[in-house]
């Protein structure tokens, strides 16, 4: 792989053939409006100084990298490294990105913002940020990941924000993401839609990797600091892509750091079964390129094309497309993506808490059941930084009722 590698194509909104802007043409305006105020916010010295204040007092950041000691010595390979944003103020890195467009939906003079959410930390993130910045907030929530994140639910209410339960098509976050986009079309003047990851129509793939991308950065300096050099692979869950991208880019040129993005594998291989995109090459069927809720990209479809229904006992992985940045890392073998199942997420979460004091999410815990399956193939010279997205406070009725942890 080149050291030359660039990140994106010289067209913007566009990765390759991936990416676009694909919506209704009452959309259109809203989305140059805030293409207009993001790129902006890139130069305007005020807004860069609030960002870098509410990341640093509100949400906590820089966060660490901690040296996983026992996980290493457990797994006997790899030099193991966890970027730990499961620290950060609402559990994920989540709020990285919502205090970012936050901040831009008061810069716009948008008084209200719609978000979906799966796994429900967008949700909180949003509604957190809101009631910092005295906005409304209306939270979409498939009823299905109400159900299964309920506690998530309650926080976005503590919080003061309304959540609208979604019970058409899976009631997952397919369906959370078309009502909130249908919100946005009615009330465009007043409020502003705040996506929660790499998806939809530009400018949110880059503008939501931009945000993300303190990860990488923190993470670079703080591993060169420890280790004196970069690491040999980085390690993030995929579901649209938000937390994987916010740690992969600030190291897409160097040549000698393999990043590997792990997608939920579910409980088969057949198309329904999973809500794997990009691990074609472990038998995942169903995927190839089209267009979903604004952005062209890898898609689980049926022949006919029909958007096809994904499993995931992960509530934040079960999205049927991914973003667009990743489908193009993929096709270029920058990135390898492959996938594991519900079981194995399960006993890494559970060797994780046990190994290093760590609960980690349902979704952080599909990146290390990755790193456990590639352990063994590792050497110690290898260096491994793992993005450990959010924690397991919110999955904890699930790991109650799958591990016997009552």
């Amino acid at each position: 792989m080149s050291s030359t590698f660039h990140s994106a194509s010289l067209i913007p909104g566009r990765f390759g053939p991936y990416g676009g802007r694909y919506v209704p043409e009452t959309l259109m305006v809203p989305l140059f409006e805030l293409e207009r105020a993001y790129e902006a916010a890139k130069t305007d010295a005020r807004f860069q100084a609030e960002f870098a204040d509410l990341l640093k007092n509100f949400a906590g950041r820089p966060t660490p990298l901690q040296f996983a000691s026992r996980l290493t010595a457990h797994l006997g390979g790899p030099r193991i490294y966890i970027k730990r944003e499961d620290l950060l103020h609402t559990g994920a890195h989540k709020i990285n990105n919502a205090i970012g467009q936050g901040l831009l939906a008061v810069k716009m003079g948008k008084p209200r913002i719609v978000a979906e959410t799966g796994a429900g930390q967008h949700g909180v993130a949003s509604a957190t940020v809101a009631a910092h910045l005295g906005l409304e907030c209306v939270v979409y929530m498939g009823t299905e990941d109400m159900a299964r994140q309920a506690l998530n639910v309650s926080r976005m209410r503590m919080l003061g924000a309304q959540v609208v339960g979604v019970d058409s098509g899976s009631r997952t976050l397919k369906d959370a993401i078309n009502e909130a986009m249908r919100d946005w079309v009615t009330n465009v003047r007043n409020t502003h839609y705040l996506l929660g990851s790499v998806l939809g129509a530009h400018p949110y793939p880059t503008m939501v990797r931009d945000f993300q991308s303190v990860i990488g950065r923190e993470a670079r300096e703080q591993i060169l600091a420890a280790e004196k050099r970069l690491p040999t692979h980085l390690f993030a869950c995929v579901g649209g892509g938000s937390n994987a991208i916010g740690l992969f880019h600030q190291f897409l040129r160097d040549a000698s750091v393999k990043m590997v993005g792990i997608e939920a594998g579910g409980r088969g291989s057949q198309l329904g079964e999973h809500a794997a995109r990009l691990a074609a090459a472990q038998g995942f069927t169903g995927a190839r390129p089209g267009v979903l809720q604004g952005t062209y990209t890898y898609i689980l479809q049926t022949e006919d094309g029909q958007i096809a229904t994904t499993h995931s006992i992960s509530a934040g992985l079960d999205y049927p497309a991914i973003g667009p940045e990743h489908a193009w890392l993929a096709d270029e073998g920058r990135a390898e993506y492959s996938a594991v199942s519900d079981s194995a997420a399960l006993e890494a979460a559970r060797l994780l808490s046990r190994i290093e004091g760590i609960i980690p999410a349902l979704e952080s815990a599909h990146a290390i059941a990755g790193l456990i399956e590639r352990a063994p193939k590792m050497s110690a010279d290898d260096l491994v930084i793992l993005n450990l997205s959010g924690r397991g406070d919110k999955d904890m009725d699930t790991y109650s009722r799958l591990l016997g942890t009552k």
